[in-house]
């Protein structure tokens, strides 16, 4: 009989998980414009509705095995929450860009794959004689909660999401950033006083948390290298400045996004993430490039690169009318910067050439 009940329990529980399967998959799909604009804080507001059932999943099984009827009926009730959560969240992709869209399906995920292990370990606890599995469904009711209390940390706007994400690309350049400072030279000569002054310029760029070692690799630089590691060093502390100053201006723009519906608005936002996450890419050519031996060419390269996205990045930020002094200035530092970085790439490339010059002999 226990059997019996069990397989309608799971026939129940497989009907509900395909609807909800059904229903998910419109995340994947971009909601016409027409549809009305869903703010995230009633997505929050459901997920608390979410979570509350889950709870009751949970005490449910605090006892007796609960009566198929009275969890026939709490599946009901869950999977119709469930579902309201995925519409409201499918309602706030609307005038949405890629990266906040991300977001919103990256946060809305958690809370279905918590509910379905819930509600499938219940319907499995039901006429076991395994005590241990019904202790377990208070903990997933819980993995429920922390996914539901997750959505609060959920960006509600392209602008937030944006931002965040070019905070992660600053962060990770502050660890290449790390990792150049740990380059040293090679030895100092006391004959040389370039070799003390590239070290301590090295050294006296600030930044956080600098754990470095002296077992790593790279500490056997020239003189001549060590200056353009003091170079790049420069560089890359100038384009987090122009990252933290262009983040202050898509925050100043938060008002026109929500004034303007205009795609044009969220496209031109999202092409200023690419064109930090190809300043990235960019600054971590150039940390690969500074381990001898130096690859100076590729080093030009990445450098180019750079100033030609942060001329396009200031075009668009000024064409959304968001620039603010400070960022100009940040964008004009970050270029005499890369001058430097080039005039000293070039003077290491003369320097190398002038011993094969040497070995040449002219014939007549």
């Amino acid at each position: 009989m226990s059997r019996a009940k069990r397989e309608k329990l799971n026939q129940t529980l497989n009907s509900h998980l395909s609807d909800i399967h059904e229903t998910f998959q419109i995340l994947d799909q971009t909601p016409p414009a027409s549809l009305d604009k869903v703010g995230w804080d009633e997505v929050i507001k459901m997920g608390e509705q979410v979570h509350k059932q889950a709870t009751i999943v949970g005490m449910l099984w605090t006892g007796e095995t609960p009566e198929v009827a009275a969890l026939e009926e709490n599946m009901a009730v869950y999977f119709n929450m469930l579902q309201g959560f995925l519409l409201l969240s499918h309602g706030c992709k609307v005038g949405a860009g890629p990266t906040l869209s991300s977001s919103i399906h990256a946060s809305v995920k958690p809370v279905v794959d918590a509910s379905f292990r819930l509600l499938k370990e219940s319907v499995s606890s039901y006429g076991s004689r395994n005590r241990d599995q019904k202790l377990t469904i208070p903990q997933l009711a819980g993995a429920v909660w922390n996914a539901c209390s997750a959505l609060k940390k959920t960006p509600a706007t392209n602008i937030t999401a944006i931002g965040r994400a070019m905070t992660q690309i600053a962060v990770s350049m502050k660890d290449v950033l790390r990792e150049m400072k740990e380059l040293k030279p090679a030895s100092s000569d006391p004959t040389d006083p370039t070799s003390d002054e590239a070290s301590n310029k090295a050294e006296s760029i600030p930044e956080n948390n600098d754990n470095s070692s002296d077992g790593d690799l790279g500490n056997d630089l020239s003189s001549e290298e060590m200056k353009i590691a003091v170079s790049v060093i420069s560089v890359v502390t100038e384009i987090l400045a122009v990252i933290k100053e262009l983040i202050r201006c898509i925050t100043g723009l938060i008002k026109q996004e929500d004034a303007n519906k205009s795609s044009n608005f969220v496209d031109s936002l999202e092409n200023l993430l690419k064109l930090c996450q190809g300043v990235g890419v960019q600054v971590d050519e150039l940390g690969a490039c500074l381990y001898p031996p130096q690859e100076i060419p590729a080093m030009k390269a990445a450098s180019e690169k750079i100033s030609v996205s942060i001329d396009e990045m200031q075009a668009v930020i000024e064409n959304l009318g968001g620039t603010t002094e400070a960022f100009v200035l940040a964008c004009n530092v970050l270029r005499s910067s890369l001058g430097q970085l080039n005039s000293a790439a070039g003077d290491s490339g003369v320097a190398d050439l002038a011993p094969e010059m040497q070995k040449l002999t002219v014939t007549t």
